[in-house]
């Protein structure tokens, strides 16, 4: 493209599922529409435009990425391509022995609670959200 056709934004959902942090664009909208996806710290509609500087976090099934958008690509390519639009800026995992520990619920237990839901994602380091404590 050339720089005066180039793009002044991308959609979110579509930027996610072209740099392969979703398999599916569906899945990257259904992501944003739960709020697992935030631009600059602030939760993201699927059509919310992204610019080359933007923060993007995303909770994955593979846990939490936080990339910093540095080129604008609607396309899903290969992924040596995509890695060329973004700068991955996710932590390491801590290590083995840091981890918390996987809950495990006694066969027959039934389902967990709000509560119970709660203290997991408390014992698993992340944060609950704003809903859950209202």
């Amino acid at each position: 493209m050339s720089p005066a056709s180039a793009p002044a934004g991308v959609r979110v959902d579509a930027y996610a599922w072209a740099i392969r942090l979703y398999a599916t664009r569906s899945a990257a909208t259904a992501a944003c529409k739960a709020g697992h996806i935030k631009v600059n710290d602030v939760s993201a509609k699927p059509a919310q435009v992204v610019r080359i500087g933007d923060r993007v976090r995303a909770l994955t099934p593979g846990g939490e990425r936080i990339v910093v958008v540095t080129g604008l690509i609607t396309k899903r390519t290969s992924a040596p391509l995509a890695a060329l639009n973004f700068d991955d800026q996710t932590p390491p995992p801590p290590p083995k022995e840091e981890r918390p520990a996987t809950v495990v619920r006694e066969r027959g237990a039934g389902r967990p609670t709000k509560r119970d839901r709660r203290q997991i994602e408390r014992l698993r380091g992340r944060e609950p959200r704003a809903d859950d404590l209202a």
